[in-house]
């Protein structure tokens, strides 16, 4: 189980590597760093911005594969992500921007998983019946509607929700506000402004999540093995958990590894939408100013996100799955 799980790792890491690479020169050649100082008026001297590009390693005129090297030593000696071009430290900008992003994206993909199976899992059960085709519908529904638009809608309806009741039960602008003076309400203010974008995300993933979780829940359910366990006595419900929904899912815990790169793309857009102040919003913002090291740096913290799901799905299966413990 060990040396199975450190060999993943040991592909993940390199699938990493590479991918932030990757990164790196694209934004480096796509991004001209100059161009933020080309509107200043009165303009700067030529030779100051050039000292000052060179001095954050966003000179165009440095060739690209020397700022590279630069950067990569920064980041595995003085895990220095670099500067944007306004002479902001990287490593400053996001160490708060990042675990704003982890809770969002904690909460929404935990929850969007238990509710994906749990629904699917049950209306495997009542195929074909009411309950059945108004999830699937509504799951549809959610899964074609873009995610900005999703966190939109969910904006009006909890403003009509707060200005029928008089009470501002929903807060959706940024990750706090104005709280009281009582024990944890500070808390409690983080907690309300966490609910809708943490809403969104868990509805995307659990839409998404469903469908695959019913189809696969149905096929088990046609199995031999589970019109054998019934057969010979064994309650529908045992049968059903037991037998049918542990097999539906070892493919679901490889979906899930993959679902994480929609959750990221989704949360960027969900941060953007409620002004949350996450690596999502970072990300819009590195690139409309150019910034490349904010857009790697970013590129690294979605990579290690997927990372880490990929990961905890591995284990899953390996768990699920006796034939890989064996192999």
């Amino acid at each position: 189980m060990v040396r199975y799980v450190l060999k993943r790792v040991v592909n993940y890491v390199v699938m990493l590597f590479l991918a932030v690479t990757g990164a790196f020169f694209l934004a480096a050649s796509s991004l001209n760093a100059r161009s933020v100082y080309a509107v200043r008026n009165p303009p700067l001297d030529p030779d100051v911005l050039n000292n000052m590009l060179y001095r954050w390693n966003l000179n165009d005129n440095t060739p690209l594969l020397e700022r590279y090297w630069v950067w990569l030593k920064g980041v595995f000696l003085h895990w220095d992500w670099g500067y944007s071009p306004e002479g902001v430290w990287i490593n400053d900008a996001i160490s708060t921007k990042m675990w704003v992003s982890l809770r969002l994206l904690l909460i929404g993909t935990l929850a969007g998983i238990l509710v994906g199976v749990l629904v699917g899992a049950w209306t495997a059960t009542r195929q074909y019946k009411v309950s059945d085709r108004v999830f699937t519908g509504l799951a549809l529904l959610i899964v074609c509607t873009p995610s900005f638009v999703l966190g939109i809608a969910t904006q009006i309806v909890a403003i009509n929700i707060n200005r029928l009741t008089g009470v501002s039960i929903f807060e959706f602008v940024g990750e706090s506000g104005q709280h009281g003076s009582f024990p944890g309400a500070i808390f409690l203010d983080r907690l309300q402004h966490l609910l809708l974008p943490s809403l969104v995300l868990m509805a995307m993933g659990a839409a998404q999540l469903s469908r695959i979780q019913r189809n696969l829940m149905l096929d088990s359910l046609g199995e031999d093995y589970v019109r054998t366990a019934r057969a010979k006595g064994l309650p529908k419900s045992k049968a059903v958990m037991r037998h049918a929904l542990r097999t539906a899912l070892i493919p679901t815990g490889t979906y899930v590894a993959f679902s994480v790169v929609g959750m990221v793309t989704g949360a960027t857009y969900t941060e953007k939408v409620f002004s949350f102040p996450g690596m999502g919003a970072y990300f819009v913002d590195s690139v409309s100013r150019m910034n490349v090291h904010g857009v790697v740096a970013f590129t690294a913290f979605a990579g290690v996100s997927v990372v880490v799901g990929a990961i905890l799905s591995d284990i899953a299966v390996a768990l699920l799955d006796p034939r890989v413990r064996l192999g």
